[in-house]
C-alpha cells in the first residue's frame, strides 16, 4: 500500500514539474518531414509586434469538395498558429458567401464581394448521383487590423497543373500570402521606388498595370536622374524598362555609385530594336542592335545581351488573315514565334509556381566573368526547339509558316534570357575618370556593398496592352493575351522581382516553402478496388475474432489453475 500510495505521489509530481516548466519555457513541437505546422522565425516576430488586434475573415466554408476542404484545414491549422505567437488578439471566422436562403440574396452576396475585390471561382464537382454540378467558391480571406482591411486570395491558378496541384501550391503559399496582408497593414513606413525616364523608356500608360500592382507596397515614382547621383540615394530599387536610346556617362555614374551604396535594379533590356509600326503595315521590318550604351557596365557586373532573336516553338497565337485578296477575311490562329512563352525557375522564390512569362523580341543572356564575387541564378528560360536570329536582319510575318522541324529550330537546350545575381559587384569607373559634368562630393566607390540586381533580355515583359486614346483609353492587364484570352505570369514576375529586391529579411524565403503531395496511385486503386473493398470489411471481424480467442483461452487458463 506504501509503494503504491509512493508511486502515485511521484506521479503526480512528475506532472506538477511538467507544468511549471511548460508555463516558463514555452515550445512546440512538429514532428512533419516539412514542418507543415511551424511558421517562420520572421513570422514569429512580427506576430509578437502587434500591439492592436487582428481580425481574418477566411470565405471558405460550406459545402466544399475535398481539395477545398484541405485547404480550408490547412487555413485554419496556420491561423491557429499565428495565434499562439501573436501578442495582440487574433480573431478568425469561416465564412459562407452561398448560406443564404434565396438565390437572389446569394448573388447580392456574391455581388459585395466582387465589389470588394474578391472574385470567384467556378468550380465543376459531382453530387452524390454523379452528376456534374457547376459550385462557385470565393477562396479569399479580409485580414483587418488598425482600421484597415485588404483582401487576399487563398487559391494559387498555375496554368497547365491539376487542381491538386494547385491546391497544394496555395497551402504551401499560405503563410507568405498571409503574412504579406499583414505585413501591410501593420507598416509604419512607405519604401520608395522609382522607374527611370529620358532614354524611350516605356511611358507611364505602358506600364500602368504594374506600377498599380507595386503601389500597393511602395511609392512609385517615374524621374531622370540628371547630373547629381545622390538623388537615386533614398530609392529602394530602380527599375529600367525597355530604353530605346542612350545612357550618358554621367547617368551610368549615377546606376554604378548607386548600385555600389547598395542599391538593387531591376533591370528589362532590349537586345534589339523592333520598329512595330513598320511590322503591321508592311508585314516585315529591320530588327537593329539596341545599342543603349549599358553594355560595358552589364559586362562589369557579369552580364551580356547578346544583339539576337530568339524564335520558339512554344509561343502564343496571334489571329492571321488566310483568306486570299479577293475574298472575305478568315482569321485563323498562328503560331507567333518571337513571342515565346518562358518558363520559370522552379526553385527560385521570384518565380516559383508562377505561370510562363509572355515576352516579345526577346534576346538571350551569357554570364561572363568567372572571378566575380558573385551568387548567378537563372530565372527565365525558353522551352528546347528554338532558332536564333542575328542582327542585323528582317523580321518578318512569314515567320509563321516556318515548319517546326528540327532543321529550322536547330537548338534543342533552353536559351537563358532572365538572372538574378546577388553579392558585391565591382564598379564600372574602376580606372575610369569620372564623367564631367558629375556634381558630388562623395568619394567614388569601386565596390559594392552586398545587394542584389535583376536582368530581363526583353522589356515587354512589363508592357501591358492599351486600347484607345486618351478618356477612351482602356489598360489591359499586364500579360494577358486578349486573342488566346489566357492570362500569364508577367505581373507576379515582376512585382516578385521587385519585392525580392528590396527583401533584406527573408520574407520571400516563404515562397519556396514545399509540401509534398502524397496522393494514392489511382489505377493501382481501380485495380484492386475489390480487394480492399473485402479487406476493409472482413479484417477486422477476423482480427476481432482472434483476439477474442485468446481472451477465452487466457482467461481459461489463469482460472483453471
Amino acid at each position: 500500500m506504501i509503494k503504491k500510495l509512493i508511486h502515485i505521489t511521484a506521479f503526480l509530481v512528475a506532472i506538477a514539474a511538467i507544468y511549471l516548466l511548460s508555463e516558463k519555457f514555452f515550445f512546440r513541437l512538429d514532428l512533419t518531414s516539412e514542418k507543415r505546422y511551424s511558421i517562420s522565425d520572421n513570422s514569429k516576430q512580427m506576430l509578437g509586434k502587434m500591439d492592436k488586434p487582428l481580425t481574418i475573415k477566411i470565405y471558405l466554408d460550406g459545402d466544399l469538395n475535398p481539395g477545398f476542404l484541405r485547404l480550408k484545414k490547412a487555413a485554419k491549422e496556420m491561423l491557429d498558429e499565428f495565434s499562439v505567437y501573436a501578442d495582440a488578439d487574433l480573431k478568425y471566422e469561416f465564412i459562407n458567401p452561398s448560406s443564404a436562403t434565396s438565390g437572389k440574396e446569394r448573388e447580392k452576396s456574391y455581388e459585395e464581394l466582387e465589389k470588394r475585390g474578391m472574385r470567384g471561382t467556378m468550380v465543376y464537382d459531382k453530387d452524390n448521383e454523379g452528376k456534374s454540378v457547376q459550385k462557385i467558391i470565393f477562396p479569399w480571406a479580409e485580414v483587418t487590423y488598425n482600421g484597415k482591411t485588404r483582401p487576399v486570395c487563398l487559391l494559387k491558378n498555375v496554368f497547365g497543373n491539376s487542381g491538386e496541384q494547385n491546391l497544394n501550391i496555395s497551402i504551401e503559399n499560405l503563410e507568405f500570402e498571409l503574412t504579406d496582408v499583414i505585413r501591410l497593414l501593420s507598416s509604419k513606413s512607405v519604401q520608395k521606388i522609382a522607374f527611370l525616364e529620358g532614354h524611350g523608356e516605356f511611358p507611364e500608360p505602358l506600364v500602368y498595370d504594374a506600377s498599380q500592382a507595386l503601389s500597393r507596397y511602395y511609392q512609385v515614382d517615374r524621374g531622370i536622374i540628371g547630373d547629381d547621383p545622390s538623388i537615386l540615394d533614398d530609392y529602394k530599387a530602380l527599375v529600367i524598362a525597355g530604353p530605346t536610346a542612350k545612357f550618358s556617362e554621367m547617368e551610368k555614374y549615377a546606376i554604378d555609385q548607386y548600385i555600389m551604396k547598395g542599391g538593387k535594379v531591376l533591370w528589362l533590356i532590349d537586345g534589339t530594336r523592333i520598329s512595330l509600326d513598320s511590322l503591321s503595315t508592311r508585314s516585315q521590318t529591320i530588327g537593329i542592335v539596341n545599342d543603349i550604351n549599358l553594355s560595358d557596365q552589364l559586362f562589369t557586373y557579369g552580364i551580356r545581351i547578346n544583339p539576337v532573336l530568339v524564335q520558339n516553338v512554344q509561343c502564343v497565337l496571334i489571329p492571321v488573315n488566310m483568306a486570299g485578296s479577293n475574298e472575305q477575311p478568315k482569321y485563323e490562329p498562328a503560331p507567333w514565334y518571337y513571342s515565346p512563352l518562358l518558363l520559370t525557375a522552379p526553385t527560385h522564390p521570384i518565380t516559383r509556381n508562377l505561370t510562363p512569362i509572355k515576352s516579345e523580341f526577346v534576346s538571350s543572356i551569357d554570364f561572363v566573368g568567372s572571378d566575380l564575387q558573385l551568387k548567378r541564378e537563372m530565372l527565365l528560360v525558353t522551352s528546347t526547339g528554338s532558332h536564333i536570329q542575328n542582327i542585323p536582319s528582317i523580321v518578318s510575318m512569314d515567320v509563321i509558316n516556318v515548319e517546326q522541324n528540327g532543321q529550322y529550330f536547330n537548338i534543342n537546350a533552353p536559351i537563358l534570357t532572365g538572372v538574378a545575381e546577388e553579392g558585391i559587384f565591382p564598379s564600372v569607373f574602376k580606372n575610369r575618370m569620372i564623367p564631367e559634368g558629375v556634381k558630388t562630393k562623395e568619394k567614388t566607390l569601386y565596390e559594392s556593398k552586398p545587394t542584389k540586381m535583376i536582368v530581363i533580355a526583353d522589356g515587354d515583359v512589363i508592357r501591358n496592352d492599351v486600347q484607345g486614346y486618351g478618356e477612351n483609353m482602356n489598360i489591359l492587364p499586364l500579360g494577358l493575351d486578349k486573342y488566346m484570352n489566357q492570362q500569364f505570369g508577367n505581373k507576379d514576375l515582376i512585382l516578385n522581382s521587385i519585392n525580392y529586391l528590396t527583401d533584406d529579411d527573408g520574407w520571400m524565403s516563404l515562397r519556396n516553402r514545399e509540401i509534398k503531395m502524397r496522393l494514392l496511385n489511382k489505377p493501382t486503386i481501380v485495380g484492386l478496388r475489390k480487394f480492399w473493398q473485402t479487406s476493409n470489411i472482413l479484417l477486422p471481424l477476423l482480427l476481432l475474432g482472434i483476439f477474442g480467442i485468446a481472451f477465452y483461452f487466457i482467461r481459461k487458463r489463469r482460472y483453471t489453475k
